[in-house]
C-alpha cells in the first residue's frame, strides 16, 4: 500500500535522509523508532508533501505521488497526524472533524469516529484548546479517520500523553485496523507502544534506517540502545 524508495530529503545544503527505503502492506502497521533529531518528523513532511523530496518516489496504492502537492496526496489517500497535533485551539471538537470532510455532502461525523474515541461524543462542544493533550491527540486522529485513508501516518502520537490515553491509543489504532482494512505508519520512541501496535519496527538515525524487525522477533535490547541519548 506504501511504498518509499531510496528518498534523500535535504534542508539546503544539508542532508536530512540518506536513501530511506521501506514498505507497508495493507492492513499492516509499521512503527519509525528514533531519537530526537534522526529524521522522523522529517521523513513523514516528505511522505505528506511538506518537505519535497531530494531523490527517490513514495507510491501509494501502486501510484506515484512524489511529487504531487499535500492536498493532492491526501486525496490520492494519505492522512497525516503531525506532532504536536495542531488541532484548532476556538473550534469545537466536532467543528474540527469536520474540517476533515471537505468532501462529504452532509458534514456529518460518522457514528464510527465517536465509538472509537467515546470521550471526543462526550466534548464534542468544547472548544479544541479546551482538552487535555490525549483528549487533542484523539481528536487529531479522528479528524485524520474522516478523510477515509488508505494510509494513516502518525508523528510521535504518544509525545506528552499520559499512559493510560497511550493505551486508549493504542487500543484504537488496532481497531481501526480491523475495522478499515488501513495502513499504519507511527514514529514513535515509546516501545512498548510500537510494540503494542505494531507488525514491523524500523529504526531511523541519523537520517538511515538502521534496524529492521518483526514485532515477534524484536530485539528490545538493542532498539532500546538506539533511543538511548
Amino acid at each position: 500500500m506504501l511504498n518509499v524508495d531510496d528518498v534523500f530529503v535535504s534542508y539546503g545544503q544539508s542532508e536530512a535522509l540518506h536513501g530511506i527505503s521501506f514498505n507497508a502492506a495493507r492492513n499492516e502497521t509499521v512503527a519509525i523508532m528514533g531519537r530526537n533529531g534522526m529524521g522522523k518528523t522529517t521523513l513523514f513532511k516528505s511522505l505528506i508533501g511538506i518537505l519535497p523530496l531530494k531523490a527517490g518516489s513514495v507510491q501509494v496504492d501502486g501510484e506515484d505521488v512524489s511529487r504531487d502537492e499535500s492536498f493532492r496526496r491526501v486525496a490520492k489517500g494519505i492522512a497525516y497526524v503531525p506532532q504536536g497535533r495542531q488541532i484548532f485551539a476556538t473550534l469545537s471538537v466536532e467543528e474540527n472533524i469536520q474540517t476533515g470532510l471537505e468532501n462529504s455532502p452532509t458534514k456529518r461525523v460518522p457514528d464510527e469516529i465517536y465509538a472509537l474515541f467515546p470521550v471526543l461524543y462526550e466534548m464534542r462542544s468544547r472548544k479544541g484548546g479546551n482538552l487535555s493533550g490525549g483528549q487533542q491527540q484523539q481528536l487529531a486522529i479522528a479528524r485524520a479517520l474522516v478523510t477515509e485513508p488508505k494510509v494513516l501516518l502518525l508523528d510521535e502520537p504518544t509525545e506528552g500523553i499520559q499512559p493510560s490515553i497511550i493505551k486508549d491509543i493504542a487500543r484504537a489504532l488496532n481497531e481501526i485496523r480491523k475495522l478499515r482494512d488501513i495502513t499504519i505508519v507511527v514514529s514513535e520512541q515509546v516501545l512498548s507502544f510500537a510494540l503494542d501496535v505494531a507488525d514491523r519496527l524500523f529504526v531511523i538515525e541519523g537520517g538511515r534506517l538502521v534496524h529492521e524487525s518483526t514485532r515477534s522477533d524484536a530485539d528490545t535490547a538493542k532498539i532500546r540502545e538506539y533511543l538511548s541519548v
